[in-house]
């Protein structure tokens, strides 16, 4: 499982998004999780980091799913139209 940090806007995406691919090049299994549960502080930064990191995943052969997406930022999916790329575990 991957953890989302406490605060990801775009100052902090790049950054975020390094770590977590390469915590996700070290998930064993066919399946990443990333935990969004401690989320707080997010723009929509935070939506094209798990994007990519989507697509990072898929790439590697993987199953991407999300568990505890703040509903804010579910409600800034839903109205980009992205919802369905990004699924609750």
């Amino acid at each position: 499982m991957l953890v989302l940090p406490n605060e990801l806007t775009h100052s902090q995406a790049t950054a975020c998004l390094r770590m977590l691919v390469q915590g996700l090049r070290s998930q064993a299994g066919s399946e990443v999780v990333i935990d969004a549960t401690g989320l707080g502080r997010f723009d929509s930064a935070a939506l094209a980091v798990l994007l990519e990191l989507r697509r990072e995943t898929l790439a590697a052969g993987k199953r991407f799913s999300i568990r505890g997406l703040p509903a804010r930022l579910r409600d800034l999916a839903a109205l980009y139209g992205i919802m369905d790329l990004l699924p609750a575990q």
